[in-house]
């Protein structure tokens, strides 16, 4: 059953609009019918590679945010008018947030905050999705994590996930604010910049497999992920906004698999011995790292009605398959 209205179109605004999970979203509220305005710290400036690739650019209108400045949170909330709020600006890099850690916790968790604050004063209800983050669960053995399992961030990126998850439940339970917070596992797009790993190995697969001579460097091959596909991710997003009650989900595909796997899988598309081409760098290795991600998604499959349909040989036979159009 399509849940979109007959009525006049929502407005969505979409915080973070040029990284891989705002562009997708931004596709599919468009396609829904939805007006869809997005926001960047310049949107002057910002060149919206993503939403360009995707034939979005002229659909959307920008407007320039900074999660961490109240007024313009505001400001944007107020002239977008928006019906659905999806936060998913922020510093996105686990490794990088070790070496910025307070800007990672500037960024997100007072930029939920702000928007939380910003829902709250506006004079209209609006409904609020907060892109948080399977990194907040730490390392649970391989005990596949549920919304109910203990957080236990080993990472700044991982704790300021999970001060920003407190106060969007905080919100709902203290004001009666429609937010929720999506624990997203691994997902992935050939959207996504190649400082991502997932990324870094499709491309150095790509261009050895085209005669370049290149030796992948990688951190821990025996770390284990739930690698799933980006678009039927955010479609996630959508649904959780459209629940009569607000509520949190793990968003996974419930299979994990090792990097070495994943590397394997992906040279294996363009027909190399991933074992001649890779070394592994100790340079790459972070402070702390968790060994084995796993997720319970079963919540989301029931009250949701959502599943994922790729999980990590799909996902890296299509990110292959794109990046050679």
């Amino acid at each position: 059953m399509d849940l979109t209205s007959a009525a006049a179109p929502k407005t969505a605004l979409i915080c973070g609009i040029g990284g891989q999970d705002g562009s997708l979203l931004a596709r599919l509220l468009l396609q829904k019918g939805y007006r869809v305005f997005g926001t960047s710290r310049d949107a002057q400036g910002g060149s919206f590679g993503n939403l360009v690739r995707l034939g979005l650019r002229e659909q959307v209108r920008v407007l320039s945010m900074s999660p961490e400045d109240f007024r313009s949170v505001y400001v944007a909330l107020q002239r977008s008018a928006a019906d659905e709020v999806y936060f998913l600006s922020g510093q996105s890099s686990v490794g990088l947030s070790f070496e910025q850690p307070a800007e990672t916790m500037q960024s997100i968790t007072l930029g939920t905050l702000n928007l939380l604050e910003a829902c709250r004063m506006i004079d209209k209800p609006v409904r609020l999705y907060h892109a948080g983050s399977s990194e907040c669960f730490g390392d649970t053995t391989g005990v596949p994590a549920s919304e109910t399992t203990p957080f236990a961030p080993r990472s700044p990126y991982a704790v300021a996930k999970a001060s920003a998850h407190w106060l969007v439940s905080n919100y709902r339970e203290a004001y009666g604010l429609f937010a929720c917070t999506g624990l997203l596992f691994n997902h992935e797009s050939t959207l996504r910049p190649e400082r991502f790993v997932t990324q870094k190995i499709i491309q150095s697969a790509k261009r050895i497999a085209a005669g370049s001579t290149e030796v992948l460097e990688l951190g821990r091959l025996d770390i284990a992920r739930d690698w799933g596909w980006a678009a039927e991710y955010v479609e996630a997003m959508w649904l959780m906004l459209q629940q009569q009650q607000a509520a949190d989900y793990v968003i996974a595909t419930g299979h994990s698999y090792s990097l070495q796997q994943f590397v394997e899988t992906a040279f294996a598309q363009f027909g190399l011995d991933w074992a001649r081409h890779t070394r592994q760098a100790s340079h790459l290795l972070r402070p702390t790292d968790i060994a084995i991600s796993a997720a319970d998604p079963s919540r989301a499959r029931l009250e949701l009605g959502w599943s994922a349909s790729s999980d990590m040989p799909e996902v890296v036979a299509r990110m292959c398959r794109e990046s050679l159009v």
